[in-house]
């Protein structure tokens, strides 16, 4: 029988035990052992029940066992413990209270994503976004950063995966139900919860609740769409992760953006937290921030329009996660002039100048759409990829935005990407580490990095490091057991036929893991090309080869569903199903099993569409060995002594059955002839593969520093928010007032800029030749027009040069204004300019904008060179901004 209404009847706790409640409610425990171990301690069983999820387990523990222990004193010392110990750590200074550049560093920050993978109890993520979004606040907790995070609350969450008997992916969306998640309401004064709202068309309007999560010292706000006075299509705006079409796609983005900021603003007033001086935006999903703020500064503080284009844009840092236009919101333009246009949203912000910010105004691109990650990068004075590499391919993908400048030339840097390591470092390893280096060292470790820390491990004995490996694998085999026979059950099949499953994988033999999303571009497959030499490397006799496999496909992708099936049949198939297995619905909990529990971690994506791949970085903090194509961040970070490179096979061109059969020979061939005996080649009396553990040290002492999401938002807060905060700060009404001025008559001017006359005045080549270490001196004539030569950088940029003239790797030198100016507006710069390389070199001139308050000469996208060189004028360059 169906129940007609639903809600929850929350535990009355003894008063000794209340602080249970407050420790249940901080995100904290899901990283945090002694934590956990104390709720387990309330009731082991119920614990296991509750997949240890605190709030649950406190929901279904009985009364007389509540009573039983606040009558415990032994218990209700350790809760004093931990309870101390969640305020020393949410209310003590840490690494950015005592940062030395002190009040240069923003009051506060505010991070808007569309997911966030906090824990499995708050199922709010579908993959690698999500996850690197939960770590950011959590490292952030750590490192006392005032990150206000802001998302949605999906009613569904992501889709859970299950199979059919025939291997395919089906979904399923169970409801979950606020009051049974680790949030809380964030309410008014007057105790009425507190709600932000839009303006929809038609007289509608989009009421949303707030829910907060505790991450640590990090408030998480979520939004929730399931509000009584909503319309039934607006209450389901926040139903399911990336679900709906374009208008619900945009509804969501609309609310997270723009109903985000309005969140923080009440969040801030309600609490006295301080304001963020920084908004980031984790990847496009959430730009119309911008707009709102935009909003707000011409409607509070009196700026036109493109003044306060340039306040929000100083205190505004844009991250990109992907490396594919196809993985870019776009909406068609007339959705959102009709969501922005009479009666909507914004009412009072030109509606065409909403329009060109997200403009693919470009060679290429599509007129008659609006690209979100377009609008992020104009609304932002920074932003950065997620790899050094991924950062390069960006400033390619991007790079019409900035016409007329090279791609290295292009503002956007990178940020390499980290993980968690408390929540991601099995308590195995963890308790290894104590025993080594001492309790406090390996938590700082962990959490703040440090080469110096992680340089104990070298000391570690052999056997200890092949016992532990050796545990974590057998833990790995019993969680693959319980989770596949749980699977085969939901498939349709009897319990009678399942008795193959207890003899699946074997904990001596080499595991290899591979466990992410199932875009194509990932090839999930990739080791099935040659289906007969995959299974004579999982059946071979002496060196046998085990693997684990993992992953879901968006439920519009048949292609991915495709993958997932073949993958599943293959793994199916009686002759190898106890050396390879698939394990539907992947997610934290499982990904917390697999990584330490592998011995190799596998990722052979097409290069370069892998933006940064995280799931390496967790296995390597447990000492897991990588065998990956040169992509993202194992591209920036590999060594032979700690991993293996799949080579690629990038001069093939569009070719793509030849390349993926080229590198699926290329990763059959490492593993038989380099991974497997590395594993297998047992020395000397104690039997151990020294070689082996000696690559699983140098993984944690090379990589353990680097990998961690602590080294992530240290250099967030140094390199992007501290310089964003004192942009911000800079941005005055009145400052950005004369900045805005300032660029339009700069974008006036321009098409009559140009480099008019080069000569070399001294130690000019001879006969084409010159020697390294000479110095050539450059005048210059250019024409300005209307500016000065403090509105203008000029420069000659020089280097080596490739068979068609093209400068590689280019240094600039600047030039100094020495005459002028003429009638006609012509100046005469002068410089030397230092042979400080051999080999056919060159050299060109150039003039960039130059102020005080822009972070980049190329923020404007204008550059103006050469007119000999230059095919399309002196003017060349078009502003975008």
């Amino acid at each position: 029988m169906k129940a007609i209404r639903r809600f929850t009847v929350r535990p009355v706790l003894p008063e000794p035990l209340t602080p249970l409640a407050d420790l249940a409610r901080n995100l904290r425990w899901s990283w945090h052992a002694e934590t956990r171990e104390l709720f387990q301690s309330v009731d082991p069983d119920g614990w296991q029940a509750a997949g240890g999820d605190p709030v649950r387990l406190l929901g279904a523990v009985s009364a007389a066992r509540l009573a039983e222990l606040a009558g415990d004193r032994r218990f209700l010392r350790r809760l004093a413990v931990v309870t101390a110990d969640l305020d020393d750590y949410v209310g003590g200074g840490r690494w950015y209270q005592s940062h030395e550049s002190g009040a240069e560093l923003p009051a506060a920050i505010a991070y808007f994503s569309p997911e966030f993978g906090i824990t499995a109890a708050l199922p709010q993520y579908s993959g690698g976004l999500g996850i690197l979004a939960g770590d950011h606040l959590k490292a952030a907790s750590d490192l006392g950063v005032p990150l206000i995070g802001v998302g949605l609350l999906y009613r569904h969450g992501y889709f859970r995966q299950s199979l059919s008997r025939d291997g395919w992916q089906q979904e399923h969306y169970p409801v979950l139900d606020p009051n049974e998640l680790p949030v809380s309401l964030l309410r008014d004064a007057d105790g009425a919860p507190a709600r932000v709202s839009l303006s929809l068309p038609g007289g509608r309007a989009l009421h949303a609740h707030i829910w907060q999560a505790r991450v640590g010292r990090v408030p998480l706000l979520l939004l929730d769409s399931d509000v009584e006075d909503n319309d039934a299509p607006a209450r389901e705006v926040t139903d399911r992760l990336y679900g709906g079409g374009s208008d619900h796609r945009l509804l969501q983005e609309m609310l997270l953006g723009i109903g985000g900021v309005r969140a923080v603003r009440t969040y801030c007033d309600l609490t006295g937290h301080p304001a963020p001086e920084v908004f980031h935006t984790n990847e496009g999903h959430a730009g119309f921030l911008g707009l709102e703020r935009i909003r707000e500064l011409e409607g509070e503080q009196g700026l036109g329009f493109d003044a306060a284009v340039e306040a929000v844009r100083a205190g505004t840092v844009f991250t990109t996660h992907t490396p594919v236009p196809a993985g870019i919101d776009r909406f068609e333009r007339s959705l959102v002039a009709r969501h922005f246009g009479e009666g909507g949203e914004l009412p009072g912000v030109p509606v065409d100048r909403i329009l060109e910010l997200g403009a693919e105004s470009y060679p290429g691109g599509d007129p008659g759409v609006f690209n979100m990650a377009v609008m992020g990068l104009r609304l932002a004075q920074r932003a950065n990829g997620v790899s050094t590499l991924h950062g390069a391919v960006s400033r390619g993908m991007f790079a019409g935005l900035w016409p007329g400048f090279d791609p290295g030339d292009v503002p956007i840097t990178s940020v390499t990407n980290g993980v968690h390591a408390p929540t991601w470092v099995a308590p195995e390893v963890v308790r290894l580490g104590i025993r080594q280096i001492g309790p406090g060292r390996t938590e700082d470790a962990l959490s703040v990095g440090g080469s110096r820390r992680w340089d104990a491990v070298a000391d570690i004995p052999d056997q200890d490091v092949w016992d532990l490996r050796r545990v974590l694998r057998e833990q790995l085999v019993q969680e693959v057991r319980d989770r596949l026979r749980a699977s085969w059950l939901q498939r349709g099949a009897a319990e009678a036929e399942l008795g193959w499953v207890d003899s699946v994988l074997d904990p001596d033999v080499l595991t290899i893991g591979f466990a992410r999303r199932v875009p194509s571009y990932k090839r999930l497959t990739l080791m099935l090309r040659d289906p007969e030499r995959l299974r004579r490397l999982l059946l071979d006799p002496e060196r046998p080869v085990q693997i684990v496999v993992a992953g879901k496909a968006h439920p519009a992708d048949d292609g991915g569903k495709r993958l997932v099936q073949e993958l599943v049949r293959f793994a199916d198939d009686p002759r190898v199903r106890h050396r390879i297995v698939f394990l539907p619905d992947y997610g934290m909990a499982m990904a917390q099993k697999l990584y330490p529990g592998c011995d190799v971690w596998l990722n052979n994506p097409l290069r370069p569409l892998e933006a940064c791949g995280t799931s390496g970085m967790k296995a390597a903090l447990n000492g897991c060995l990588n065998l990956s194509v040169l992509d993202g961040w194992w591209d920036e970070w590999f060594e032979p002594d700690f991993g293996w490179a799949i080579p690629t096979a990038d001069g093939v061109g569009t070719d793509e059955e030849r390349r993926d059969d080229l590198e699926a020979n290329a990763l059959y061939e490492l593993i038989e002839g380099r991974v497997a005996p590395r594993f297998y080649d047992r020395v000397g009396r104690t039997g151990l593969p020294v070689r082996w553990i000696e690559m699983v040290r140098r993984t944690l002492v090379s990589l353990g520093p680097k990998v961690l999401a602590g080294r992530m938002v240290r250099e967030y807060v140094e390199r992007l928010y501290a310089p964003a905060a004192l942009a911000h700060r800079a941005l005055t009404p009145d400052a950005a007032r004369d900045l805005a001025w300032w660029k339009g008559r700069v974008r006036a001017a321009w098409p009559r800029v140009g480099v008019e006359h080069v000569e070399a005045l001294a130690a000019a080549p001879v006969n084409g030749t010159a020697e390294l270490g000479a110095t050539l001196t450059l005048r210059v004539q250019v024409s300005l027009d209307a500016l000065t030569p403090e509105d203008v950088e000029v420069q000659a940029v020089a280097g080596r040069v490739d068979a068609q003239d093209v400068i590689r790797d280019g240094r600039a030198f600047p030039l100094k204004p020495s005459v002028g100016p003429d009638l006609e507006g012509r100046w005469v710069y002068e410089g030397p300019l230092a042979l400080d390389r051999t080999g056919p070199f060159g050299y060109t001139v150039r003039i960039l904008p130059s102020h005080p308050l822009l972070a980049t000469p190329a923020e404007l996208g204008l550059l103006a060179g050469p007119s000999e060189t230059d095919t399309a004028g002196p003017g060349t360059g078009v502003a975008l901004r």
